[in-house]
């Protein structure tokens, strides 16, 4: 038995798939006829119920990657596989309290809101009040109100209202000019992580982190190439999802200068090894000729 309120996801034999909330005093329509939700609320997840045509559907309970691909979508979101190394990245555990800079519509906000737990918080910042808007319908929908704080702002004019937070991430086009504003935002030792789509803005990103209290500096892609499910026939799929952004991370330090170290200088191509010396410069009489292969050789 499922409760009303609820997210189910609804799925046909061809792969056809609807995520609800449930509310058994509700329908779902569907290319293949309607479906009763108090149907689907008796047969419970991993159940099977019919349109009523009579085509079969399953029901199953959908994971938090399921829920990211199913946001109302705005903007881009983050796929899910930045959003899996970044919530290891941060160290998001539940508990922890986590800022979040470009809410954008909401789809890592719901995965760090999931691993926070009741006890942690996110504190997400978006400057576009339409952004603001669906982002908080998403969260509403999945159940995750309760843990995450909105801020309707622009954060290169207020700076965040948080302290001793413990990880930090921003997905805003300039975020070099913020840097200065997350010292104050984390505790000492706190890893931040940025995302950006170019490799010019992840150059200028770098300059600015060199710069500041910031150490173990880390700059990355990540490629997913599925496989078709043939066993006989095993090869990679057409089509992939290469790049979707540079992730960058950094460690936030209250004192870092002891410990950071300079920039690797850019290595000197060394002079030619010169064969022995001798006490006296060869004639240049007519005799004197080019130069050998052996005497080329010697050289190398």
């Amino acid at each position: 038995m499922i409760e009303a309120g609820q997210l189910v996801l609804v799925i046909s034999p061809q792969g056809k798939r609807y995520m609800h909330v449930l509310d058994p005093a509700k329908e779902i329509h569907t290319h293949d006829g309607r479906i009763l939700m108090s149907d689907i609320a008796e047969v419970g997840f991993g159940g099977i119920v019919r349109s009523h045509l009579g085509h079969p559907y399953r029901i199953l309970k959908p994971t938090v990657y399921e829920l990211i691909k199913g946001v109302k979508r705005q903007t881009q979101i983050m796929y899910p596989k930045e959003i899996g190394y970044l919530l290891l990245k941060l160290g998001v555990a539940p508990g922890s309290r986590i800022i979040e800079c470009g809410t954008g519509s909401g789809a890592l906000t719901l995965a760090l809101a999931t691993y926070v737990g009741d006890a942690g918080k996110v504190y997400t910042y978006e400057r576009r009040e339409e952004f603001y808007k669906n982002a908080a319908k998403n969260l509403a929908r999945v159940g995750l109100s309760h843990r995450v704080e909105q801020h309707l702002c622009d954060i290169e004019e207020t700076g965040f209202q948080q302290t001793e937070a413990d990880a930090l991430f921003l997905d805003v086009r300039v975020p070099q000019d913020c840097l200065h504003y997350i010292q104050p935002a984390v505790r000492p030792g706190a890893m931040c992580g940025f995302l950006l789509p170019t490799c010019n803005q992840v150059s200028d990103l770098l300059r600015g982190l060199e710069q500041g209290p910031f150490t173990e500096l880390e700059a990355l892609e990540i490629l997913v190439r599925r496989y078709k499910t043939v066993p006989d026939r095993l090869r990679p799929e057409d089509r992939m999802v290469a790049h979707t952004g540079f992730l960058v991370f950094a460690r936030c330090m209250e004192n870092p200068a002891p410990f950071v170290r300079p920039p690797k200088a850019e290595p000197v191509a060394e002079a030619p090894e010169l064969g022995p010396e001798t006490d006296s410069e060869p004639d240049a009489g007519p005799d004197a000729g080019p130069d050998t292969d052996d005497e080329t050789e010697a050289t190398e």
